[in-house]
């Protein structure tokens, strides 16, 4: 899969995306945040406007689409890539685990690990940005932000190697 970016002046950026052999997905990203979503089915084809999406829209699917509302399939490891390397992935706090029952400061998981915690899932419920004092339960689906050293070590500390 490719993907070839280009500035289109006075409107924003185009990116192309390659999805099968020939099928292009266009997305023309405006200088308002409006975004627009095209299909070429073939390089000598005319594009076809699929759908068009407000700023905030647009957001709200990229997140659903990045996994960051549900993860279909449990892998070995969730990783998104964010821009400078730094990782977002999600853990979930199995039965047992030394941080289910301690709360985010009492397991110094930022010292200990250098990850920040953004999110935790919960019961169907996202608490965003919790607090030091927000307490980890399990089954608690955590989301975290660092590097890959950072990732491996909260997971160490999640299953009590760490």
């Amino acid at each position: 899969m490719t993907i070839e970016e280009s500035d289109l002046p006075g409107v924003g950026k185009k990116h192309v995306v390659d999805l099968d052999g020939d099928v292009d997905l266009i997305i023309v990203t405006h200088n308002t945040g409006k975004r627009e979503v095209f299909r070429r089915p073939t390089p000598d084809a005319d594009s076809e406007k699929l759908f068009e999406l407000n700023d905030d829209l647009a957001r709200t699917v990229g997140t659903i689409l990045e996994g960051a509302y549900f993860q279909p399939v449990e892998a070995e490891k969730q990783k998104t890539t964010l821009p400078g390397g730094i990782l977002l992935e999600w853990y979930e706090i199995q039965p047992g685990s030394p941080l289910a029952g301690e709360t985010i400061g009492g397991a110094h998981v930022g010292r200990e690990t250098g990850v920040i915690i953004v999110a935790i899932e919960r019961g169907g419920q996202t608490l965003e940005s919790p607090s030091p004092e927000t307490e980890l339960r399990e089954g608690d689906t955590v989301v975290v932000i660092g590097t890959g050293e950072e990732c491996d070590a909260f997971e160490d500390l999640l299953v009590g190697d760490g």
